[in-house]
């Protein structure tokens, strides 16, 4: 009777985890392939070789990169050289990229940049916010950015037990800002077991120097956060669940979700048109061809656009579309005056002039 039991258990059990492995395979788009949508006045940018996660522009055109993202299980050609940020000035007519350089005091060495996001004070000083995992550790670094020295001075490493397997984050005011944890485990092959079993155990945080809380939880896996040109509301992508929720601030910054909406691609960082307001979208079209790297067959890129965020029908058009051929593994895109910038988790960088 005891060997009947536990041949049934066991039997139960290898069945919920082979269907778990199918639903995996079919919310990780296994199966799909992307359809090219390509402008025509675009090219790879010189000197971004290592990736370019995630992208923040500032209102009058210089555009901040975070590169050389070391994550796990994610492709990384140069595993050895530390993360760097770059700088481009969207105003020149054939812009380049410059690599900061950082004060003394920092650890460059383990320097391993994720999501940012800028913050402008009253005095015009621009500070950038960056998601750091030194030793696979999560922190957020604080820098001040010396714009005639095109150099970044190091003021502040946030610490917190709330902050762990930090992905994206979105900068609110002076030491304040949302933060979005990616997985709850941060042992690799726990978070494998994560995804496989969807605990949605991720959430969204609070940071300031009063109170750190979480505001918005049960994400398959929160990714990328904005916020509207407005200040009222909080765009959040659950890349797993292939979503954006629009989310509404309160005064107490606790967040309440207003409407989700569907895209069918994994979708990564979102940035916010300036211009229109519209929510672009880096996306993963297949993430098993992003976990599984074959250089036969990479992963291909995928940019969306929402417009109408808020309303009934939001309106999803595709701005950039690439079987891999050319870019793999977007993660963001960011606009600024008709002018196109894709990032990726690993490779190079587009730029367009739409």
């Amino acid at each position: 009777m005891g060997k009947l039991v536990a041949l049934t258990l066991l039997g139960a059990g290898l069945a919920l985890i082979g269907e778990r492995l199918m639903t995996l395979r079919e919310r990780t788009n296994a199966y799909r392939e992307v359809e090219p949508v390509e402008p025509q006045n675009c090219h790879l940018i010189e000197g971004v070789e290592n990736g370019s996660e995630d992208i923040d522009i500032l209102p009058r055109g210089l555009a901040f990169i975070s590169s050389g993202l070391k994550y796990p299980g994610m492709p990384n050609f140069a595993p050895d050289e530390p993360g760097q940020i770059f700088l481009m000035d969207l105003n020149e007519q054939n812009p380049r990229v410059q690599a900061l350089n950082i004060s003394d005091g920092f650890d460059k060495a383990s320097f391993n940049p994720h999501g940012i996001s800028t913050f402008i004070d009253k005095d015009q000083i621009v500070y950038l916010y960056v998601v750091n995992h030194p030793h696979m550790e999560s922190t957020v670094e604080i820098f001040k950015f010396e714009e005639q020295q095109r150099f970044l001075v190091h003021l502040k490493t946030i610490k917190h037990e709330l902050l762990k397997s930090v992905n994206d984050i979105v900068v609110l005011g002076a030491e304040q800002f949302y933060a979005t944890r990616d997985h709850y485990f941060t042992n690799f092959f726990l978070v494998l077991l994560e995804m496989v079993m969807d605990l949605r155990w991720t959430y969204i945080l609070f940071y300031s120097p009063r109170e750190v809380k979480v505001v918005a939880k049960g994400f398959s896996s929160a990714n990328g956060i904005t916020i509207s040109p407005d200040k009222k509301y909080i765009y959040v992508a659950d890349i797993l669940d292939k979503n954006i929720h629009v989310m509404k601030k309160h005064d107490n910054w606790d967040l309440t979700q207003l409407k989700v909406i569907q895209l069918g691609t994994l979708v990564d960082n979102l940035t916010v048109d300036p211009d229109t307001g519209d929510v672009l979208a880096g996306c993963h079209p297949n993430a098993i061809k992003l976990l599984m790297y074959n250089t036969e067959d990479p992963p291909g890129s995928e940019v969306l656009r929402i417009q109408n965020a808020l309303s009934e029908k939001p309106r999803i058009s595709t701005e950039y579309a690439n079987n891999g051929s050319v870019l793999q593994g977007s993660s963001v895109a960011s606009v600024y005056q008709g002018k196109l910038l894709i990032g990726t988790v690993f490779h190079k960088a587009l730029y367009c002039v739409l």
